[in-house]
């Protein structure tokens, strides 16, 4: 297996990054074989969807709507609601694996590799990145 890690900055409000061009960089020239995608975080997740046309912001709008920001949560540390946060990795997974064919990701033609970040107590992010061959 071939892993490597690098680190997001997801800020300080709830938000979608793109990383694909990180995963698609690491897999080039590997050949055939799988990539998964790992955040080692309770409170973030990652997911393929349409970025750029408005799919990042509503998702964003769902989390709100499903996992509401208030006090109804029992996990209470942190920002007000942020026991939500820890909810998350039950509906936004914590990993995700994608075939690789030649190097290159076999993603459908809208999709893009995100991480979804709810949680503005923690702007600072690790992804891990592993290949294997096959």
């Amino acid at each position: 297996m071939d892993t490597e890690t690098f680190d997001v900055e997801t800020g300080s409000e709830a938000t979608v990054i793109d990383i694909s061009a990180n995963v698609v960089e690491f897999v080039k020239g590997k050949g055939d074989g799988l990539v998964n995608v790992f955040v080692p975080h309770a409170t973030c997740g990652v997911a393929l969807i349409e970025v750029g046309a408005g799919t990042d912001h509503d998702l964003i709008t769902a989390i709100d709507d499903i996992l509401a920001k208030d006090d109804r949560w029992t996990h209470r540390h942190g920002s007000y609601g942020h026991g939500r946060d820890h909810v998350l990795p039950a509906f936004v997974a914590p990993s995700i694996t994608i075939p690789v064919v030649g190097g290159m990701l076999q993603l459908g033609t809208w999709q893009s590799v995100v991480v979804v970040d709810p949680n503005v107590d923690n702007p600072h992010r690790q992804v891990r990145l592993s290949f294997i061959s096959g």
